[in-house]
């Protein structure tokens, strides 16, 4: 395999090294050179549309961007285990059992939690999703194959899984469904451009970019006027319902990261900045009263930029994190 053709393998893996887990990422680029296609982009999947159904195995680490129907089978007690699904922003993500055959009574479980959640930190947070945490796992153990299908709130999603006995395991398939208004998103990629739309609901929705960012924001309308401002510990949107703040931290869950900046009145026009946090959070708090719109562009910065930080940027904040 060409040096080039991994690179772009690996680009979705580069998001474990936000977790300072040597060992996982190891683990997964391994699976990557094995399996190369699992990690393909949108172009790609597209392609393979009308192919017969992806089928392969599953690991006890793995990470899944492709539709298709995968089936783990233990071949030595399996403990620790778990898949990251991920599907493009604009879709949601259906998982459904095919096979079970796990031993409940004998200490296996197979769970789907609705986002991701690393670290004891969740995406998307719990002030952010429609559902109390307990209600985000569902548990077959619990549930068994009434809940045969079972479909995430946003782009991401996780199973965990332990299995005991060897030849014990399942199979489910994996299929995506158009979002119309994607609330809550993590990229799949290190740049990109999105429009958050809110339309006249009362929620707050994160885009997530698991890397370190220079963001710049295009459009933000907000149904009230114009500014942006730097935060501080004091400082705020002044008690406005609607607003757009940028977040930045070393883990996932965005109510646990610093704020950076808030937009608080809509502006036409390019704002950017360079945040230096292993993970940037573009969050939208909205009142329900208003369409709320903010378009964006991000990249990954280099790593002259990393360690010459120049202009609007903020870094220091992060650079001090654990």
């Amino acid at each position: 395999m060409s040096p080039s053709f991994k690179l772009q393998c690996h680009f979705i893996l580069i998001f474990l090294m936000a977790l300072r887990g040597e060992n996982r990422y190891l683990e997964l680029r391994e699976a990557a050179d094995h399996d190369p296609f699992l990690l393909f982009g949108a172009s790609l999947k597209r392609e393979l549309a009308g192919a017969p159904l992806y089928r392969r195995a599953l690991r006890c680490l793995d990470m899944l961007s492709l539709p298709g129907q995968f089936t783990f089978t233990a071949d030595r007690p399996q403990l620790h285990c778990a898949a990251f699904l991920i599907a493009e922003p604009e879709e949601f993500i259906t998982i459904r059992y095919d096979l079970v055959s796990i031993d409940c009574q004998g200490g296996d479980f197979l769970k789907v939690f609705d986002g991701w959640i690393l670290k004891g930190e969740k995406f998307p947070s719990s002030q952010d999703h429609p559902l109390p945490t307990t209600e985000r796992y569902i548990d077959f153990c619990d549930s068994g194959l009434s809940r045969r299908s079972i479909r995430s709130s946003q782009n991401v999603a996780m199973i965990f899984f332990r299995v005991h006995e060897p030849g014990n395991g399942f199979t489910f398939t994996i299929k995506t469904d158009p979002n119309l208004f994607p609330c809550n998103v993590i990229s799949q990629t290190p740049s990109g451009r999105f429009t958050l739309v809110v339309p006249h609901l009362r929620q707050n929705c994160s885009f997530s970019i698991i890397y370190p960012v220079a963001i710049k924001i295009s459009d933000l309308t907000l149904g009230h006027l114009n500014g942006m401002q730097f935060k501080n510990p004091s400082a705020g949107c002044g008690g406005i319902g609607d607003f757009v703040e940028l977040l930045g931290g070393p883990g996932l869950d965005p109510s646990k990261m610093m704020p950076l900046a808030d937009l608080c009145y809509s502006f036409h026009g390019p704002a950017q900045m360079k945040i230096g946090c292993d993970n940037t959070v573009v969050r939208m708090v909205s009142s329900g009263n208003h369409i709320n719109r903010v378009t964006f562009e991000y990249r990954q910065l280099e790593p002259y930029e990393l360690e010459n930080p120049s202009g609007n940027s903020i870094q220091e904040i992060c650079l001090s994190s654990p």
